[in-house]
């Protein structure tokens, strides 16, 4: 059989029995934490406060729109202040005008210099039965080129007049290209004809006691440019000395030395 143990009976009394005055405040604080937990939530809103407008004063949102209220920074927060704001603003505008000047500066189209740059050649031929003289004169323009970018030269244009009448007239397209911050010698020829009412040319250029055989002509050259979408035209006008007796060159060449020439003869 079983047996059954039993405490001692100074045990039981040896136990620490509460007060009944601890009990009662036992009771009275869970009675305190119900009470505030169904207490409202209460604003205390002093006289330069208003109340949320978002909870309504209950200390909570509205589950519907907790996908469309946006929390509110303090506007004394730092966040809100970014440091050298007036720097980096000033920075960008003075790139943005260093830029655009550097655009303006390169881009910009400047003039572009064409020049006469004087008569190389002339050849002449006598029709002796028509009593015409015939000049093939080569001219020169010197065109420059003071922008950042490449000029063409798509069309040149020049008439020879003598006596205020027309006797020769040449047009060339797509002439040349000039390279940027570069000048370039243009070359054309203008075949004059010097006859009929001007048949007195041919002997004054043929009459063997003259000596200088000089006539005058007047040259008008048109030059049209073109340049990034920019069109522009330079017009030249200017008199020349043609000598009509023989051939004639401005800048003759060189004579060939022959082989040795200025070495020692052993």
């Amino acid at each position: 059989m079983g047996s059954l143990l039993s405490l001692p009976a100074g045990a039981a009394a040896s136990r620490p029995r509460r007060s009944a005055e601890e009990d009662e405040d036992l009771l009275d604080s869970r009675d305190r934490e119900e009470d505030i937990a169904k207490f409202p939530y209460v604003e205390f809103t002093g006289q330069d406060s208003i109340t949320c407008p978002t909870c309504q004063g209950t200390g909570c949102i509205p589950t519907e729109q907790v996908n469309e209220l946006v929390a509110l920074i303090p506007y004394s927060d730092q966040r809100l202040r970014p440091q050298r704001t007036k720097q980096y603003v000033l920075l960008s505008v003075l790139l943005c005008l260093l830029v655009s000047g550097l655009v303006v500066f390169f881009l910009f189209p400047h003039s572009v210099l064409v020049e006469d740059d004087g008569i190389k050649v002339v050849q002449v031929w006598f029709d002796k039965k028509n009593s015409v003289v015939i000049l093939a004169i080569t001219a020169t323009l010197r065109i420059k080129n003071s922008n950042f970018y490449s000029v063409t030269v798509t069309s040149l244009t020049s008439q020879v007049q003598y006596m205020n009448t027309v006797v020769g007239s040449q047009q060339i397209t797509n002439v040349s290209s000039i390279q940027p911050l570069s000048d370039k010698l243009v070359n054309f020829t203008v075949k004059a004809e010097m006859g009929g009412p001007f048949s007195y040319v041919y002997f004054f250029c043929t009459f063997p006691k003259v000596k200088v055989h000089n006539i005058v002509i007047f040259m008008r050259t048109s030059v049209k440019l073109s340049y990034i979408g920019h069109v522009t035209q330079s017009a030249l006008e200017k008199y020349h000395y043609v000598d009509c007796s023989t051939n004639s060159t401005a800048f003759p060449e060189p004579l060939p030395t022959a082989p040795g020439a200025g070495k020692g003869v052993p």
